[in-house]
């Protein structure tokens, strides 16, 4: 179980998320919905621990074990890994270097080819091609979610995982999740798009640093539809 308890980040002295209160339990898949600029990403940046994104008020928990001091090395030691919204470039690398971690990782033939399948790529294509600026956003994009998927994470957050991704791939991307459940893992997934949130178990809105709404994906796409569409997103009523 990973746990936020009143989680506020203040950065530049502007407050970005404010008292976060989350629960993620093992095998679920949750979905984080908001526009652009709520705080969704610094959401992730603060689960994952990086540099500058430490909670100015409360606590992160994984199996009730306070990890709010540790660092983002040791938190991916512990099973937490971030997908980028921007998948990072690796130049002289080829794809099969960059999922073994340039062989660190022992994976199989059959494993690297079963991944890269899952995501859309041919592995005859693609395992000895460059991972460069040869590869499109969405190539590059596919090739990290291969890679989340062999690390075998406990908690995989991927932010905006289906950006620079065709809408036709939702299937490939619930395929995704459900491997990662398949695996024993939880999956947070940061997203604006509407049609994500039916790979959820739970889905919750994020608007002004604040969760707005949290429930059902069923509960919280009508609440989506009916408030947030509409919404100039200032001055948002905090849950209750």
């Amino acid at each position: 179980m990973l746990r936020l308890q009143n989680v506020s980040l203040v950065r530049d002295s502007k407050f970005i998320l404010k008292n976060i209160n989350l629960t993620f339990n093992e095998k679920e898949v949750h979905v984080i919905m908001g526009p652009n600029g709520a705080g969704k990403s610094s959401l992730a940046y603060v689960i994952m621990g990086l540099e500058g994104y430490k909670p100015t008020e409360g606590r992160i928990f994984l199996d009730d074990r306070d990890i709010t001091e540790f660092k983002v090395d040791e938190r991916a030691k512990l099973g937490i890994h971030l997908m980028w919204q921007e998948p990072v470039r690796f130049r002289g690398l080829t794809v099969r270097q960059y999922l073994t971690l340039g062989g660190k990782m022992k994976v199989s033939q059959s494993e690297l080819e079963e991944v890269l399948h899952l995501v859309g790529l041919s592995p005859s294509l693609y395992l000895n091609r460059m991972v460069d600026d040869l590869l499109s956003g969405g190539e590059r994009k596919r090739v990290e979610l291969a890679s989340i998927l062999l690390l075998r994470p406990k908690f995989a957050i991927m932010d905006e995982p289906d950006s620079g991704i065709d809408v036709l791939s939702l299937g490939m991307i619930k395929a995704v999740a459900q491997r990662i459940i398949q695996q024993g893992g939880s999956l947070v997934m940061i997203t604006h798009r509407e049609e994500m949130v039916s790979i959820a178990n739970v889905a919750h809105v994020l608007c002004d640093g604040r969760i707005i709404e949290s429930g059902s994906p069923e509960k919280v796409m009508r609440y989506y539809k009916i408030f947030c569409d509409v919404c100039d997103h200032t001055n948002v009523p905090a849950k209750e």
